[in-house]
């Protein structure tokens, strides 16, 4: 359960990161992800569960 509260803390360090040091480059993003596809979204979203998967599975395991 710690793992995932300290996995859940760098979440929110590197969202802070783009908000905190890059508040310009957030609104463009926003704005262009009000623009793509959901097709689109739902790949990149996909694509990032599964990076993410396997970088915890390497360092883990």
């Amino acid at each position: 359960m710690s793992d995932f509260i300290a996995a859940l803390g760098l979440v929110l360090v590197v969202e802070g990161l783009v908000y905190g040091g890059m508040p310009r480059m957030a609104k463009r993003l926003a704005e262009q992800v009000l623009e793509m596809p959901e097709s689109t979204l739902r790949g990149a979203g996909v694509a990032a569960m599964v990076a993410g998967v396997l970088i915890v599975w390497f360092v883990r395991g």
